[in-house]
């Protein structure tokens, strides 16, 4: 798999929620850490996930946003 994205995150599949039309992957890429595609059910179909499978999160992004709480007063 060659890409341009630099930011590739390997993991396991965790959980698939599966909706009308998309389906929210659940990547598990370390103990308590996961992130979470909104991916079509015909995407789900074709890379063949299931719980447990070995995949990659690759994300590419022109904007990253930072936020930070509110201080306590």
């Amino acid at each position: 798999m060659k890409i341009s994205a630099r930011n590739v995150i390997k993991g396991k599949v965790k959980k698939i929620v599966r909706g009308a039309v998309n389906a929210e992957v659940v990547i598990e890429v370390a103990s308590d850490v996961e992130i979470v595609s909104v991916i079509t059910l015909e995407s789900v179909q074709s890379l063949e996930l299931k719980e447990g499978k070995e995949v990659y999160a690759i994300i590419k992004a022109s904007n990253v946003m930072v936020g930070v709480p509110h201080s306590a007063h």
